[in-house]
């Protein structure tokens, strides 16, 4: 494996209470990393990586639906059914729960052997989708970096139950970034994972060099938002104004 080719250190400046976390998927088993001691799920993975140095799972350490999101295990008929889904309450009637599994993102069979997980600023590896784990002011700046140089869209894609495919897999398959926020995932919420109401926000490999290049570019506060509640009017009326004067000289 490779290191990251990143410099992290922009990221210090949110000093976030939880790390960042990046997460590699792997044909082969990783050198110079330990394996995991314990059966966890893939977001537990993710909070005890931010807990404690790189690590890497295999097959056996994966509970829950890990395995069958990293194409390790074909899915069983009742899961595929609806009945888990329909038997929790997540979803009125099995025929609803199905639905979810033609559109969960899914890493082909076998392709994926091993998943490396670290905080992003010790990384030993190059990773796939880093997580960042924020408040809501954080995640302004983060997710307003996604698109200051482009203007692209911010969309978020999730399902009640396996929020994790969404987080951990879908950046990576799809390129494009996701977020959500803690609290609104079945299995995190039911297993206390992470406090409700943090914004998680997953961030593909081939959009980390923009995003820390806009990060070191923009203003993270902008200036309305130092702007008192009573007078953000006239300020916004001054700011129109002086673009209709460049307007209007042509």
């Amino acid at each position: 494996m490779h290191s990251t080719p990143y410099d992290y250190s922009i990221f210090e400046k949110f000093n976030f209470e939880r790390k960042p976390v990046g997460i590699k998927f792997l044909l082969n088993r990783p050198a110079g990393i330990e394996k995991l001691d314990k059966s966890l799920t893939f977001c537990q993975m993710f909070k005890e990586a931010q807990d404690r140095g790189p690590f890497y799972a295999a097959k056996e350490n994966f509970a829950c639906m890990g395995p069958i999101l990293l194409g390790m295990r074909e899915p069983e008929p009742i899961a595929l059914s609806g009945q888990i889904g329909a038997n929790d309450g997540i979803f009125k009637e099995a025929r609803a729960n199905r639905r979810i599994y033609q559109h969960i993102p899914r890493l082909e069979k076998d392709t994926v052997r091993y998943v490396a997980f670290s905080p992003a600023d010790k990384s030993p590896f190059d990773p796939d989708v880093v997580i960042f784990t924020a408040n809501p002011g954080q995640a302004e700046i983060l997710l307003r970096a996604l698109c200051y140089s482009t203007g692209k869209i911010l969309t978020t894609r999730t399902t009640p139950a396996v929020i994790c495919a969404w987080l951990f897999v879908y950046p990576f398959v799809s390129g494009e970034p996701n977020f959500t926020v803690t609290g609104l995932g079945f299995g995190m919420k039911a297993r206390r994972v992470l406090p409700e109401g943090l914004i998680l926000i997953s961030i593909p490999y081939d959009r980390l060099p923009m995003t820390i290049e806009n990060l070191k570019d923009m203003d993270w506060i902008l200036p309305a938002y130092s702007v008192e509640e009573d007078e953000i009017g006239e300020y916004f009326k001054k700011a129109a104004g002086k673009i209709w004067q460049e307007y209007e000289k042509g």
